[in-house]
């Protein structure tokens, strides 16, 4: 354990205990909704009938339904409790996930992965509003870091497997999804809420009240610029898992295993920023300055990645990208669940992963028109590259922006 302080600081002890333990288990699915097909994508074009333009909705048509589900999912889990919710979106996710290696088609696989992202909605917000409900100050921000870390890690294990179990088949990555189920059993016989009381459907307030008070906290400047930041980490990162395949095997000229290995390259250097979000927090009194440094990090990371000549040189560039990954959406997390009152984390948590969700979504539909459009004028690798490079600018400019809207926003006031 001194050895996990020296890495993580004093706050790590989080990790000996067991509802810490157990949510961390939970993580290990939802980050494999994407990262493990980003090595893959390539290798799924011709056997489900798609092509390099339409590919990236097997992204998209994952992160779409969480838009409107997430919020939902938030509201539940606030009146019913975190528990069921997180034992049906396990289930729900390697049910669906794993039911894609018996499709042909690729709209009965687009069809599934659409269902699959219903069982993310019921994941990673709830994980990330019970972490609020059971640490606060720099142990919450430590609590974040360690589980964006677990997430890091998950991404740099499945990939690989994923990069070469597509080499024998391509139906093959798709089974991994069934590590759910297992985890589900253990959630099932061991977790309990992580609440003092337990929510249940006949909380004194109504549903009705309790979506009023939602209103009000989002009118709140502060909220809604800290939600619509929260989305903005998502452009970088899916603009780099939607495109890693294309551009190292289409463009580069290396292998689909090459490209899970830099999957796992920019998955394990986020990991092991993430671990340091609780450390980084305690430095600066207003965490304005670490949020606005990652997001440039991140963003140059990004075009560096897109304009390298070399799989050495984009290495580098994941290196700066996965670093301000890491720590961007740890302190974003953490700031964002204090925000509320507990009886409305949920709420406010899941528009904010909402958020993250409708720019992952959009990104790959919104880069593989851009790169269409700008093929015909200067050529695919020349499209995908700019393309690459403008999406990191956006990413960064973007969330920059609206931290600084957010540090100029009144406090939060829900009396008024």
């Amino acid at each position: 354990m001194s050895s996990l302080s020296s890495i993580a600081g004093a706050d790590s002890g989080i990790v000996r205990e067991r509802p810490f333990q157990l949510l961390l288990l939970i993580n290990i699915l939802p980050p494999l909704g994407t990262a493990l097909l980003s090595p893959v994508l390539g290798s799924l074009v011709e056997p489900l009938g798609a092509s390099t333009a339409n590919i990236g909705l097997m992204m998209s048509a994952f992160t779409a339904p969480s838009i409107f589900v997430i919020p939902i999912a938030g509201v539940i889990s606030d009146r019913y409790g975190r528990r069921p919710v997180l034992i049906f979106g396990l289930c729900w996710f390697g049910l669906t996930g794993t039911t894609i290696a018996l499709v042909s088609t690729f709209s009965a696989a687009l069809a599934l992965r659409a269902l699959q992202g219903i069982g993310f909605a019921a994941l990673t917000p709830i994980i990330i509003t019970s972490l609020g409900d059971l640490y606060t100050g720099t142990k919450e921000a430590t609590a974040q870091g360690l589980r964006f870390t677990g997430s890091g890690l998950s991404q740099t294990a499945f990939p690989l497997a994923a990069g070469v179990l597509v080499g024998a088949a391509w139906q093959y990555p798709f089974l991994l999804y069934a590590v759910a189920f297992p985890i589900a059993a253990v959630i099932y016989v061991c977790f309990e809420e992580p609440l003092d009381e337990s929510a249940d459907g006949e909380s004194e307030a109504g549903l009705r009240e309790q979506l009023d008070d939602m209103r009000t906290l989002v009118a709140h400047r502060r909220a809604w610029a800290m939600v619509a930041a929260r989305g903005t980490a998502n452009i970088a990162w899916f603009g780099f898992l939607t495109y890693n395949s294309i551009l190292i095997v289409g463009v580069l000229g290396y292998t689909p295993t090459e490209a899970g290995v830099l999957t796992a390259l920019a998955s394990f250097t986020y990991a092991l920023a993430a671990s340091q979000a609780g450390r980084v927090a305690a430095l600066f009194d207003d965490r304005l300055y670490p949020l606005v440094a990652t997001n440039l990090s991140m963003g140059a990371g990004l075009a560096l990645t897109f304009l390298a000549p070399s799989i050495a040189v984009a290495a580098v560039g994941v290196v700066f990208m996965g670093a301000g990954f890491g720590l961007v959406l740890s302190i974003y997390r953490s700031v964002i669940t204090t925000l509320p009152p507990a009886d409305l984390r949920g709420g406010l948590v899941s528009l904010g992963e909402g958020s993250g969700r409708a720019a992952a979504t959009a990104t790959p539909v919104l880069m593989g028109v851009a790169v269409a459009v700008v093929s015909a004028a200067l050529g695919f690798e020349t499209a995908v590259r700019a393309v690459g490079v403008g999406t990191g600018v956006v990413s960064a400019g973007v969330g920059i922006a609206c931290l600084l809207l957010m540090s100029t926003s009144p406090p939060i006031r829900m009396d008024e």
